[in-house]
C-alpha cells in the first residue's frame, strides 16, 4: 500500500471513530436527560409517560402522611395553583418540611407521582431556580385572574 493510501486510511478510521465516539456521548446524554415539569402541566397530562421527569413546588401543610416504623410516605406538593400527590419510600432530607421547597425526581403512577429522589432547599433564601419560575408563574397568573376575572381553568386538589 501506498504511503498516500495508507495516510487516507488513518484518517478515515480516525474521523470515524470520532463520529462514533460522538453518537454514543449524545445518546448517553438523551437517555440521562431528565426534564422539570411543572405540576399544572403533570394535571393536565403533558408529560413524558415512560421516563422519569422532575416535578418541585412547595409541599401543603398537613399534608405529610407517614406509616408508623416505615420509611414509606405521602405528601402533597403544589404550584399554588395545583397539587399533586406524592409517594417516596426512604430517607428524607434533613431540611425536608411542610411548606418549604421540594424537588422530586420520579414518574407517575395512575394519579400518584412516584418519587425515587427528593431534594430539599438547603436553606431558608434558596429555590431551585425551575421551582422558582414555576411558582412565580402561578402567582402571576391568580393575580391577572383577580383583576381581570376567569382566566385558565383552576385545578382540583387532589
Amino acid at each position: 500500500m501506498k504511503p498516500r493510501r495508507q495516510r487516507m486510511l488513518a484518517v478515515g478510521l480516525a474521523l470515524a471513530g470520532v463520529a462514533i465516539a460522538a453518537g454514543l456521548t449524545l445518546r448517553a446524554f438523551q437517555d440521562n436527560m431528565m426534564f422539570f415539569i411543572e405540576i399544572s402541566d403533570v394535571i393536565a397530562g403533558e408529560y413524558p409517560k415512560e421516563r422519569n421527569f422532575r416535578i418541585g413546588g412547595l409541599v401543603v401543610e398537613g399534608s405529610v402522611e407517614r406509616a408508623e416504623g416505615s420509611l414509606d410516605m405521602a405528601f402533597l406538593v403544589t404550584d399554588t395553583r395545583c397539587d399533586l400527590a406524592v409517594m417516596y419510600s426512604g430517607v428524607l432530607p434533613d431540611l425536608f418540611r411542610e411548606g418549604q421547597g421540594v424537588v422530586a425526581h420520579g414518574r407517575m403512577n395512575d394519579d400518584v407521582f412516584v418519587a425515587d429522589r427528593i431534594l430539599a432547599k438547603h436553606d431558608e433564601n434558596y429555590m431551585a431556580p425551575e421551582v422558582a419560575e414555576s411558582l412565580a408563574k402561578h402567582v402571576q397568573d391568580e393575580t391577572t385572574h383577580l383583576q381581570e376575572g376567569p382566566g385558565p381553568a383552576e385545578c382540583v386538589s387532589q
